[in-house]
């Protein structure tokens, strides 16, 4: 089933406190869409808990030590691993429960956020206190038209080419092709297979063609180191 969308116009719209999902490797974006199937007892109960509340947000964000989020040692649980300092809200914008007890859902990308305090709370997911303030302009409407000069969109479908090539990934071109700059840009950061420290600079970038230009630099960079080690052998 699917939520009503949420309007968020001014970060005062947006609550005090949000769960937050620490999850390596997994970028959400504003205006992006990400869909999740979540299966560990304390996010299912964050779901719940989320969808209970009016604005259905969630935080998604990196540990700063990639997959040790919920790990024992010795039988012990170790205090929860520090964060990066910058996450995104999202908006649960479709819900369904697969037989398993399985919750399969998509969040709609609001608005980066600054990590604030931590809160405790007694369900086992984690509680922060966000600060929306220096990312306000996430909340604009998205330019759907072409940012002529902001970046060079040509260069960087080019490297997406090879880039994909050399990975054996299959894309429809003629949908990229016709995609608008900050929806393709938004897309392509989700989607690309780049380390989470990667992940983690293409969120930061405070622009689109910003981040469009960070990318086109990862990939060529990635293109450059696969035609070094293919030289080699």
């Amino acid at each position: 089933m699917s939520g009503r969308s949420g309007t968020f116009s001014r970060v005062g719209d947006l609550p005090q406190t949000i769960p937050v999902f620490p999850l390596t490797g997994v970028l959400l974006l504003p205006r992006g869409k990400l869909p999740l199937n979540i299966f560990e007892p304390r996010y299912l109960a964050m779901i719940d808990d989320a969808l209970a509340a009016r604005d259905r947000l969630i935080g998604m964000i990196q540990p700063r030590e990639p997959g040790t989020e919920g790990m024992t040692r010795g039988g012990i649980v170790p205090p929860p691993p520090p964060l990066y300092q910058t996450g995104c809200a999202g908006r649960i914008t479709s819900f369904s429960e697969a037989e398993d007890g399985r919750y399969l859902i998509t969040l709609s990308g609001i608005c980066r956020f600054d990590l604030g305090e931590e809160l405790p709370t007694p369900r086992g997911y984690r509680r922060v206190v966000p600060s929306f303030a220096h990312w306000q302009d996430d909340l604009a409407a998205e330019t759907t038209g072409a940012t002529v000069g902001a970046f060079d969109r040509d260069r960087l479908v080019r490297g997406l080419r090879a880039y994909f090539a050399a990975r054996n990934i299959t894309v429809d071109w003629n949908a990229i092709t016709e995609t608008p700059d900050e929806r393709l840009v938004t897309m392509l950061a989700m989607l690309c297979p780049f380390a989470p420290q990667e992940k983690q600079a293409l969120l930061e970038y405070p622009t689109t063609a910003e981040r469009a230009r960070g990318m086109t630099t990862l990939i060529e960079m990635a293109i450059a180191g696969t035609d070094e080690a293919t030289a080699r052998h």
